[in-house]
């Protein structure tokens, strides 16, 4: 049998370095029986001599010195070893699977990818983009770990749902609109209306802000990217309802943004299985995302 002994090789690396048996039982808290016994064992093994001792110090013999170089290389590439699988016990490196509702993508997303990175680079965190009851279902299965979505939702058996954000949703305008302070159905139902399609969450938030005031306009168009949205109402092609998170969504001011009456909210949860189950990796993200939760 020729296999080498970590434990060993870093007796004999020490032995090298401090030039005596009882020095590098100092360093490596080890008595210095089995300081001796580790080198007798090397040397059997390999049937060479590897240190020459001498009367104030040991020397490497040539085989000896070879051993040691070779010794540092792979006790550095143990201990990078020994380090990397720490690293994923504590959940520093990883994969985490991350859905989010396309309506969170424009500003939010970019803030959440821009911390996961700052605190966490090793962890690859996957993203996926869909509809708040598809991701939940999703969820459900496994296919996902963490998902974004629009509140409420419904209950789903071994899934939490922490709520995030609060976001108020304003009426998008083109620039030049002569508007009311504040708009109402009856009012924005009398302009061509871009709306997002029919099973998002928004569309039905929307849906349902109307039929509360007896009505059911038609949708000139239905989107579901809100930048497109923007950019068509900026041409005047009609009017929308979106939420309504940074200036920069007027569009260098050819948009005009107005509060509804009744006002609305988008509210924004994240979906996720009990912390207990969760991989480190899926914690660690998770805590990232929770500290953009709204104050309270």
């Amino acid at each position: 049998m020729r296999e080498l002994n970590l434990d060993q090789l870093r007796t004999l690396v020490a032995i090298a370095d401090l030039g005596t048996f009882s020095a590098a039982g100092r360093a490596l808290h080890l008595a210095q029986p089995t300081v001796s016994l580790h080198v007798s064992e090397l040397e059997s093994r390999l049937d060479t001599p590897l240190l020459l001792r001498g009367a104030r110090r040991v020397t490497p013999t040539a085989a000896g010195a070879d051993l040691v170089a070779r010794a540092r290389r792979l006790l550095r590439e143990a201990d990078d070893a020994i380090e990397a699988v720490e690293r994923h016990r504590e959940g520093q490196v990883g994969r985490v699977r991350l859905a989010c509702t396309a309506g969170a993508v424009t500003h939010l997303l970019p803030q959440l990818i821009a911390a996961f990175e700052a605190r966490h680079p090793d962890i690859d965190v996957q993203l996926a983009l869909g509809t708040s009851a598809a991701l939940m279902r999703r969820l459900f299965v496994d296919d996902f770990d963490l998902a974004l979505v629009a509140l409420p939702q419904p209950g789903y058996p071994t899934l939490a749902v922490t709520p995030l954000r609060r976001t108020p949703m304003l009426a998008i305008l083109p620039a030049g609109m002569k508007a009311p302070a504040a708009v109402t159905p009856a009012w924005l139902a009398r302009h061509p209306l871009i709306l997002e399609e029919p099973d998002t969450h928004i569309a039905q938030t929307v849906t349902a802000w109307f039929a509360a005031a007896g009505l059911r306009p038609k949708a000139r168009i239905e989107v579901t990217i809100n930048e497109i949205t923007r950019q068509l109402v900026a041409t005047g092609y009609g009017v929308s309802v979106l939420p309504f998170e940074h200036a920069d969504e007027t569009l260098a001011g050819r948009l005009q943004v107005c509060p509804l009456r009744p006002a609305l909210v988008r509210r924004l949860g994240l979906a996720h299985r009990p912390r207990e189950q969760l991989d480190a990796p899926v914690r660690r993200v998770l805590d990232t995302l929770l500290t953009f939760r709204d104050p309270k």
